[in-house]
């Protein structure tokens, strides 16, 4: 089937752009997303519908089925979204998320704590921003639900510590993947002063979206920034605490044990499967095993699988053991669990949908042309993060614009200023999280708000306005950076402008309260 290029024309903005407003002012994003992919679907075959229903149907069979073997990675996230809800309705059932609520009230006295528990957890789970949002999510849910801490906070307490923590570290799935295209590009350019390790961690102490994002988390959970339609969520949650959307009986005698042992395991045997998968892929291309190696060629997918089946068993034993319920209401809790994860998955499969006619269509080739070269160098690091924020914000995907962006940001560097190679591939580093983040259409911001249980386009719009206010002073950092070319002066500048920032929040705060 041929398709028409769009690779040099705005129009392919148009499915993307149109999918994405329409969810932000409708807040019905299955429709949205639909009407997004059917514009896309039209205009890449050239308003054909017979064509265009084709189009569809293998662009939908090829999220489960392409070239003739089965999409592994997409199914196994989708069994382990599975396995997360019938781990969550274990864990109601069970007693265990009431009783590990209750224990925390007696070593977290507040809800400043809660928060705090629930941002400081990324510092244990940063191999995988999926793992962490959903992992994370289980973890700390009841706690917050406990001290009235809205769904929305702790949603954006996810998002906002997953990608920005995953993409600083060496050792994490985003960290290997980022190695491995820095690599290449030293190598492309003869540039021997860095080792791909040294600069992967040179660029991450630049990246200042991600780290002033984790800092942004902790200030606002310390003193409790409630602004933009956060607020309000916030509000209504003192009023009341949200409870999970599963039709069962919740026990009220569990133990903690319940709770603690299965999320351990599933750390646990998630991060060994990856080093099994990793080294296996290593022995394969007859590599010696090395840890930064592992994460690269891991296979995150079934991983995640493993981990959860045998946290599954591990939970199902100790119910067991303690007697709590018996096999008939046993079997149902995996289908209350399945369902209720039903309306995360249908969003990913629309959103993954849509990530494919993206690509398809040539968005990301569009947006990236529009940098010309005879761009002042002074500007290069803030415009490569600008649009490395709007390229992620249309298609969805942080690594997708890492792997167009990178390239191009470096021959744009080296072309220019040689000495602004690594803080141009750390402005894309940042923009690519940056537009991850406020995308409705990102995996990440629909595994955080699969996480915290909350409605996802409630999410979305509740973080919005913290991400901007990152991303605002972000800008303002890399452009004294391309000025400068000091490191350390636009990262003083950064936090600077975000602490006065802060103040002036807590300051209007104080007087309404």
């Amino acid at each position: 089937m041929n398709l028409i290029d769009y690779s040099t024309s705005a129009w392919s903005v148009l499915p993307p752009l149109l999918a994405l407003l329409l969810a932000i002012f409708t807040r019905r994003v299955i429709i949205s997303l639909s009407i997004g992919i059917i514009a896309g679907a039209l205009m890449l075959n050239n308003a054909n519908v017979t064509n265009s229903i084709i189009y569809l149907k293998n662009t939908i069979l090829s999220l489960v089925y392409s070239e003739n073997r089965l999409n592994s990675n997409n199914i196994n996230i989708i069994l382990f979204l599975i396995l997360l809800g019938i781990l969550t309705a274990l864990f109601s059932i069970s007693g265990s998320n009431q009783a590990f609520a209750s224990w925390v009230k007696n070593h977290i006295k507040g809800k400043r704590e809660a928060k705090l528990m629930a941002a400081s957890l990324v510092f244990f789970t940063f191999i995988d921003d999926y793992f962490h949002s959903l992992a994370v999510g289980a973890i700390a849910r009841p706690v917050t639900d406990k001290f009235k801490v809205s769904r929305a906070k702790l949603a954006y307490i996810l998002d906002s510590t997953a990608a920005p923590m995953c993409v600083l570290m060496p050792i994490s799935s985003w960290g290997a993947y980022i190695i491995t295209l820095v690599a290449g590009l030293l190598a492309t350019y003869g540039i021997t002063g860095y080792s791909p390790l040294g600069a992967f961690m040179t660029m991450s102490a630049m990246n200042l979206y991600a780290i002033f994002s984790i800092i942004m988390v902790f200030l606002v959970a310390y003193y409790s920034l409630d602004f933009g339609p956060m607020r309000r969520f916030e509000q209504q949650a003192l009023l009341m605490t949200e409870s999970i959307n599963l039709n069962i009986d919740q026990n009220t005698e569990g133990k903690v044990r319940n709770l603690i042992l299965p999320i351990v395991v599933l750390i646990i045997g998630t991060v060994t499967m990856m080093m099994i998968t990793g080294n296996q892929a290593l022995a394969e291309n007859k590599k010696t095993f090395d840890i930064l190696g592992a994460f690269e060629n891991t296979t995150v997918g079934i991983s995640l699988v493993v981990g959860g089946i045998s946290s599954l068993i591990t939970a199902s034993v100790l119910i067991m053991i303690d007697k709590k319920i018996n096999i008939k209401e046993y079997a149902s809790i995996y289908i209350i669990g399945a369902k209720s994860m039903s309306g995360a998955i249908l969003i990913l499969f629309f959103a993954w949908t849509i990530n494919g006619i993206v690509a398809d269509i040539q968005t990301g080739k569009y947006l990236s042309s529009l940098v010309a070269d005879t761009i002042n160098p002074i500007f290069l690091p803030v415009i490569l993060f600008i649009l490395g924020s709007f390229m992620a914000f249309s298609t969805g995907t942080s690594w997708g614009t890492f792997g167009i962006m990178l390239p191009i940001a470096a021959a744009m560097a080296t072309n220019t200023d040689p000495s602004l190679l690594l803080p141009s591939l750390s402005a894309v580093m940042a923009g690519a999280v940056c537009g991850d983040h406020c995308s409705p259409i990102s995996d990440t911001t629909i595994l955080s708000s699969t996480g915290a249980q909350c409605n996802h386009m409630v999410h979305v719009t509740s973080q919005l306005p913290y991400a901007l206010v990152v991303a605002t002073t972000t800008a303002i950092g890399y452009l004294i950076l391309g000025l400068t070319k000091s490191a350390l002066l636009s990262f003083i500048t950064t936090g600077s402008l975000l602490a006065i920032f802060i103040i002036i929040v807590k300051s209007k705060q104080n007087k309404n309260s």
